[in-house]
């Protein structure tokens, strides 16, 4: 059996490294994916989904180094299911709404953003796609 799922998004904030007890690089950060469609009453929405992503030796080390809060990228891994409930980490956010994250456990990471670009946050935190602020919905 195999599983695998690819996205394209912008990080939610810088990557944060850590090391393993064994020395194994490991860096953690969230991407935000959009999607902008037309409902069936003529409405737009906007649909963003977040997903915690893990990337591990020396692809850590490049994540850490080179991305930046507001980077494109691609992801391509595999789904982590939560423990306890066998689908998507389930939070509440400030206003008491429900929300969920994905987690990823990446095999690689793409680099879609310019060295300047992955080196400057995206003007005041907003999503490089639709101008909207990244930080509103950040979940973690």
């Amino acid at each position: 059996m195999f599983q695998t799922i690819i996205i394209a998004g912008n990080l939610g904030r810088d990557p944060e490294m850590r090391y393993t007890p064994s020395g194994q690089a490991v860096t953690s950060f969230n991407v935000a994916t959009n999607r902008n469609y037309t409902d069936s009453n003529g409405q737009q929405v906007k649909e963003t989904i977040w997903f915690r992503v893990s990337v591990w030796g020396k692809q850590a080390e490049s994540t850490h180094n080179y991305l930046k809060k507001g980077s494109k990228v691609i992801v391509e891994g595999r789904l982590i299911a939560d423990p306890a409930s066998g689908g998507p980490r389930i939070f509440k956010r400030s206003d008491g709404s429900s929300g969920a994250s994905f987690e990823i456990n990446a095999s690689t990471v793409r680099f879609l953003s310019s060295r300047t670009e992955g080196n400057e946050p995206a003007a005041g935190g907003e999503d490089l796609e639709t101008g909207s602020s990244v930080e509103d919905d950040l979940p973690f």
